[in-house]
């Protein structure tokens, strides 16, 4: 064994691994979206693993109240206020320096994803893993996966809940290795047609989350990453793994069938109406008034301002009528106030920047 390769001899002596299959890690590239508490482990153990080259992309900054659960950071990175991917690959060529990093301070979108997706070693990445705290954003990564035939790892944990599933999308030619492997599964929108309306689905804000939860979801995506990046097609799970750790239940979804009975508008009809931007948000900074509006266009009329406003109230004053949701809220020390509308608009006031005003909607509201 090489010098270069002795820091990985225990995962090299596990069957179906070797000095190949770590090789294999070394070559490949990987695209973590979201630097949180998910993001913060996958991109870690990945880079104890040794894949090659991580791309971290990620719109935030760190706060006091990531450090319970994100654990590349430390209080040195809240106090100099470094953006989160940028601290992660400062904390990761400390850890293992034959890993490239690349840092992203962006917000993932529509508009950005492919570009990212091409920034690997050898043009496309080799797998997208889900770091990601909303809805929206997870449909255009599901997109572009499905679009480029890009293996994509999806994970979430609120309270004390957490789900992952590895996404081995099909496509037109039928040609990939994991097709050729028959172990193809359905997408993100064959299982979930559509988001779930904002307030309805809790954040780690609003519902609060417990820091082992968030590791036991993220190692369980590296696991299936892993596997993915050294072609071990056929120990791929082909479930959705839920965990409740508070309720000590472990359930495995099977899902392997939504693909042939459903019409999925994504993998089956090839339509990708997040990527092409047809369902995404939208921000306009206001001029003069220091507010950013939003606009969740697959959202309208669908809001529920009492389930929100009962996420809100621990957070600060809300007053909420038929027409709209008013709710005063910190974060991070900062004072914002923000407004609901029943069309489905936001206003985000205290903030001229549409990353801060997505990221507070997307803390205290969902997406």
């Amino acid at each position: 064994m090489t010098q270069d390769l002795a820091r990985y001899h225990r995962q090299i002596l596990l069957p179906g691994f070797g000095e190949e299959g770590q090789k294999k890690l070394l070559a490949s590239s990987s695209l973590i979206v979201g630097c949180g508490a998910l993001g913060t482990v996958i991109a870690n153990m990945l880079a104890r693993a040794g894949v090659g080259h991580l791309i971290i992309a990620d719109r935030d900054f760190i706060e006091i109240t990531n450090l319970q659960r994100q654990v590349l950071f430390d209080e040195t990175d809240v106090r100099d206020a470094i953006p989160k991917a940028e601290a992660a690959k400062r904390k990761l060529a400390t850890i293992n320096s034959q890993v490239e990093v690349t840092a992203v301070v962006d917000d993932v979108n529509h508009a950005n994803i492919e570009k990212l997706i091409n920034m690997g070693r050898n043009g496309k990445v080799d797998v997208i893993v889900d770091g990601v705290d909303n809805f929206e954003t997870r449909y255009v990564v599901n997109d572009a996966a499905v679009k480029h035939g890009i293996p994509y790892v999806y994970g979430g944990a609120v309270g004390t809940i957490g789900a992952s599933y590895a996404i081995l999308p099909h496509t037109p030619g039928g040609d990939s290795p994991w097709e050729k492997a028959g172990v193809a599964t359905p997408c993100l929108r064959c299982i979930f047609e559509e988001a779930p309306p904002p307030g309805l689905n809790p954040t780690c804000d609003t519902a609060g989350v417990l820091g082992p939860v968030v590791s036991i979801v993220s190692n369980y995506q590296c696991i299936e990453a892993i596997k993915i990046l050294t072609g071990n097609w056929s120990a791929i799970g082909r479930t959705m793994m839920n965990i409740d750790v508070w309720e000590n239940t472990v359930r495995q979804f099977k899902v392997a069938r939504a693909y042939d009975v459903g019409e999925c508008v994504c993998c089956k009809r090839r339509s990708f109406e997040f990527l092409d931007g047809k369902f995404g948000s939208s921000t306009t900074t206001l001029c003069g008034r220091n507010a950013v509006q939003l606009t969740q266009k697959q959202l309208a009329g669908k809001l529920n301002f009492e389930e929100i406003a009962a996420r809100l109230r621990p957070h600060g004053s809300v007053n909420v009528n038929k027409f709209m949701l008013r709710a005063d809220i910190k974060d991070n020390g900062e004072p914002y106030e923000l407004t609901l509308f029943a069309d489905g608009r936001a206003i985000v006031k205290g903030t001229k920047e549409p990353t801060t005003a997505r990221s507070i909607y997307s803390k205290y509201v969902g997406a």
